[in-house]
């Protein structure tokens, strides 16, 4: 998605308004419609992500701390990024009561999909305010 950017084409996908979330099902069990579906490290998408907001995304689901640069743009935009935990895919999946392929399917697990989610736990991590959970948690308990 991020090449098509580069070389000025059209996204499979409107951005405005969606939030992705970083992560790789593994493959669906019978009368299941995803198999787990964890999340992913979101700083390896640090270097994407900003502008992917500056375009309308509205907020991002991954695990992990986000760069000066992603906490910025997420301020800037107004937008929010969620922490899933890590480790409980097949929890997470059974939030998930839809999935379909929506663009590149010859990337597997890394295909873009359309999910309708439902109860999904996750916590606010960057609010549009700049307030960063990790850092003001590291705060709150760190013994001087």
């Amino acid at each position: 998605m991020y090449e098509a950017l580069r070389a000025g084409e059209k996204l499979p996908i409107p951005l405005e308004g969606q939030v992705i979330y970083y992560m790789g099902p593994s493959p669906a069990r019978e009368g299941r419609v995803i198999g787990s579906a964890g999340p992913t490290t979101a700083s390896r998408m640090d270097k994407y992500a900003p502008e992917l907001l500056d375009l309308g995304l509205r907020g991002m689901i991954g695990k992990g701390r986000r760069s000066q640069a992603v906490r910025d743009a997420v301020c800037r935009n107004g937008a929010v990024y969620f922490a899933a935990v890590g480790g409980a895919g097949a929890l997470l999946s059974k939030c998930i009561k839809s999935s379909q392929v929506i663009a590149y399917d010859d990337l597997g697990t890394e295909a873009i999909r359309r999910l309708e989610v439902e109860n999904m736990p996750v916590i606010v991590v960057i609010d549009k305010e700049g307030n960063y959970l990790y850092d003001e948690t590291l705060k709150k308990y760190r013994k001087v």
